[in-house]
């Protein structure tokens, strides 16, 4: 009987980490902040201004940004695609949003279903906000959207088995896609 191998480096930050995501690296450092940042933040970080955009926009998980809003990808995904969608102010509540902002996520949950959908071949998707910590917030302090892409048979054995999600795409990879489908035209 041959074994299949499952080859994953990435996950192993996550599987030997204490629940809480590590940093690879130190991250880069903003030469501008968001007012009403949270310095301690991931998507505060993510939506800082730096020197070299585009390579902070890379190690940071930054696939797309408006005006208003950011699109990040989640660094432990729950499937191939999963991406955030977030304001780019630390606002912790639906109420706190402006109506640019608001209507900005939607267009991206619009956008990033056709990309998603043409790019990985999904054929659907779950997009979803967990509002405050007893909702099953990460970030309580911070409003996002998640975007998960589904396929027919995607919740596989490994799953029920191995409390294990086959992801079967780097992270760069997807931000390479990402950050190419999502550049304003």
């Amino acid at each position: 009987m041959s074994m299949d191998r499952l080859w994953a480096p990435w996950r192993l930050q996550y599987v030997a980490s204490d629940g809480a995501a590590p940093e690879p690296d130190p991250p880069p450092e903003p030469t501008g902040w968001i007012d009403g940042a949270d310095h301690n933040c991931f998507l505060c970080r993510a939506a800082a201004e730096y020197r070299d955009a585009a390579q902070a926009d890379r190690r940071l998980g930054v696939a797309a940004r408006g005006p208003h809003t950011l699109v990040v990808l989640n660094r432990f995904p729950y499937n191939n695609g999963h991406v955030m969608v977030a304001p780019l102010r630390h606002a912790s509540d639906l109420v706190d949003l402006l109506r640019d902002e608001h209507f900005e996520c939607i267009d991206w949950f619009v956008r990033l279903t056709g990309v998603l959908g043409e790019r990985l071949k999904a054929e659907g998707f779950n997009i979803g906000l967990n509002l405050g910590r007893v909702a099953g917030a990460g970030v309580p302090g911070h409003l996002h959207w998640h975007v998960v892409p589904r396929w027919p048979g995607d919740s596989n054995f490994m799953t029920a088995v191995a409390d294990t999600r086959v992801i079967p795409q780097s992270l760069d990879a997807l931000w390479e896609l990402l950050s190419e489908a999502l550049a304003p035209t």
